[in-house]
């Protein structure tokens, strides 16, 4: 009895249609979890550390991290998380596919909320502590402190990193209940 195997041209082709969706629900994973741990790093180490600082030191902290953050790295992992998350939902719109699009679908929900704390809350408090100038040469810096509203910053930022971690378990149910399907 003789056996017939597809040629492996064929074997890949056949794989190529269902490389694509994974691939990008994989970099989905990827920069959710980058952003997420961005997110909690400041939750449980940066602003905890900073608040132990003098007013100076906290403003030319922030100040210094708040420009060096606005990088291609952190960009990528930020705006990529909700693209390459909604892309996957879209990606798994087909019938054979479906199964894991409720978490994917809750991940873009809760990746895109991240997003508009971000923009709405603590891009506004970091650009009004920026626009304070130079710490050396500020008169009253416990005044532009406290305008920063450490607190309100800090609990938006634990908001943003609970809705991104969560984002983030989202799409790896999503990623095994993938590749348990196959």
């Amino acid at each position: 009895m003789t056996t017939h195997s597809p040629p492996k041209a064929a074997a890949v082709a056949a794989t190529g249609p269902q490389l694509v969706p994974g691939t990008v629900l994989g970099g989905a994973v990827l920069s959710t979890g980058l952003a997420a741990g961005v997110f909690g790093l400041y939750s449980h180490t940066i602003m905890p550390g900073l608040r132990h600082t003098d007013d100076r030191t906290f403003v030319g902290a922030f100040q210094s991290m708040d420009r060096a953050i606005i990088n291609p790295w952190f960009m990528a992992a930020f705006f990529g998380a909700p693209v390459l998350t909604g892309l996957a939902a879209a990606l798994h719109l087909s019938k054979d596919k479906r199964h894991a699009l409720p978490w994917i679908g809750t991940a873009f929900v809760l990746d895109l909320t991240a997003v508009v704390i971000t923009m709405a809350v603590n891009v506004p408090l970091n650009d009004a502590l920026k626009a304070a100038g130079d710490p050396a040469r500020i008169g009253d810096i416990a005044a532009v402190r406290r305008h920063f509203r450490e607190s309100r910053w800090s609990a938006w930022n634990l908001v943003r990193t609970v809705t991104s971690t969560a984002a983030f378990g989202s799409l790896v149910a999503a990623a095994m209940l993938r590749r348990g399907a196959k």
